[in-house]
């Protein structure tokens, strides 16, 4: 640790704290990158220096979460009638937030709306000299408060491009904007027009080009992002680029941050489930959910590029997307069931001899509640909990709706007929299929195993 000697520090000395905090913050070394951390939170209150060196060591993430929120509290604070730094602050909150969860509620922490209404009234007095410098700020810090400032954020993203429209970023920023408010033509051409005003590819305006170019269902302009970016792709399913992807998971959330509003500004109920990934950001959700959020087996979700976690599955590791929005809700039909089996698996093995993708989905041995750390956690081998042995078992059966319910009944009787000590009871199966006394059965049947 460096040794201060003097009240004020040089802007060397600023420099050489900065870079060792980062150095720290790199090696898991915290409590080192903290205590230096301190030196500039005193120095930053007189001198400006030290404030914007705090700013950018926030933005660039090297600080947890709440520690990022308490310095840059601490520099807004001190500089209240800064305007430059104000304007840092509000572009540093981007790394005071946990941005891969894309479809979490607005901050609870005061400070984002105070900022954005701190770089809002200056905006309205500021002379034009200083318009870009609270303009970038502002619509960062905007950005970051859900969909609480919608109209912030888009005003400032669009008066950037009209001041400097030969600047990629703006135009990049804008359609990272629109991407994840589900103004996915918008995102597209923005993403066009940034990619237009540089020389060399940068992967991360391709890969949201390529995103929103597939939630607008353009089709042929996604196909070509994804094949210069080397993907092995062609046309498909659903009128989007198809290729042989590896499954993911997928955060759902029954309202994601594109399709809501700011006077309804959650995620509402939240469950992760696998997919078959058909593109890099689109797939076929391959669980049938224990919840009801409003999409299910069987739909096509567009999912984000950067994954929120990785779960672990032996030596295998599987990246979880967050849900960016729902593009075909292709209405399966669910039944609840209830069933006995004398080994783990055993009825979920069934779903292989039904036809029109129609399954079998044990709740019981695929469904389990998570902490947070624990669901964030990559070390975490998510093939221990599917160790215990369950013989009562239940969950839902999912089938295509053009599949007659006496069709899927019949295919899984015949499925049980080579399983000696195996039963499934669905009693609103047996209704659909009009077996009015075979429901009554079962339902006495499914309460009671439901019940145990």
């Amino acid at each position: 640790m460096i040794k201060l000697f003097q009240k004020e520090l040089s802007d060397k000395k600023i420099k050489e704290l900065e870079d060792l905090i980062k150095s720290s913050s790199n090696n898991n070394q915290d409590d080192i990158a903290w205590k230096n951390i301190k030196h500039l939170l005193k120095a930053q209150k007189t001198q400006e220096a030290a404030a914007i060196s705090l700013t950018r060591i926030v933005e660039d993430q090297y600080l947890p979460i709440e520690r990022g929120l308490e310095v840059l509290s601490c520099v807004f604070e001190a500089h209240k009638n800064n305007i430059e730094i104000i304007s840092l602050v509000g572009s540093a909150l981007e790394g005071a937030r946990d941005i891969d969860q894309l479809n979490i509620e607005p901050p609870k922490h005061k400070l984002f709306k105070v900022v954005v209404e701190a770089l809002s009234d200056a905006l309205k007095k500021d002379d034009s000299k200083n318009e870009e410098m609270i303009l970038n700020g502002l619509s960062t810090a905007a950005r970051m408060m859900a969909r609480q400032y919608d109209s912030v954020a888009e005003k400032s993203y669009r008066r950037l491009i009209e001041i400097d429209p030969e600047y990629p970023s703006y135009h990049y920023c804008l359609g990272l904007f629109c991407k994840t408010r589900g103004l996915f033509r918008e995102g597209m051409i923005a993403n066009q027009k940034a990619s237009s005003l540089i020389d060399e590819t940068i992967d991360s305006y391709q890969w949201n080009l390529g995103i929103c170019a597939t939630g607008a269902g353009e089709a042929e302009i996604a196909l070509d992002v994804w094949k210069r970016m080397g993907n092995k792709i062609e046309m498909g399913r659903f009128n989007l680029p198809e290729g042989r992807y590896p499954q993911c998971k997928v955060k759902l959330s029954e309202y994601p941050l594109a399709e809501r509003d700011s006077s309804s500004d959650t995620p509402g109920l939240e469950e992760t489930i696998w997919i078959d990934r058909l593109s890099p950001c689109h797939g076929i959700i391959r669980s049938v959910l224990s919840q009801d959020l409003g999409v299910d087996y069987g739909d096509v979700v567009l999912i984000d590029g950067a994954p929120i976690t990785y779960h672990t599955y032996g030596d295998e590791q599987i990246p979880v997307f967050p849900h960016l929005s729902t593009l075909v809700r292709n209405n399966y039909m669910f039944f609840d069931f209830a069933a006995t089996q004398e080994r783990e698996g055993e009825i979920s093995e069934i779903s292989s001899s039904l036809d029109k993708d129609a399954v079998v989905y044990v709740h019981t041995e695929n469904f389990r509640t998570l902490c947070a750390t624990c669901w964030r956690d990559p070390n975490k081998n998510h093939e221990e909990h599917t160790k215990e042995q369950k013989h009562i078992v239940i969950g839902r059966i999912a089938a295509p709706n053009d599949m007659p319910p006496l069709e899927l009944l019949s295919q899984i009787d015949e499925a049980l007929s080579q399983l000696k000590h195996c039963k499934i009871f669905a009693p609103d199966l047996c209704a659909q299929a009009g077996l009015k006394e075979r429901e009554e059965v079962e339902r006495r049947r499914f309460e009671l195993l439901a019940t145990n």
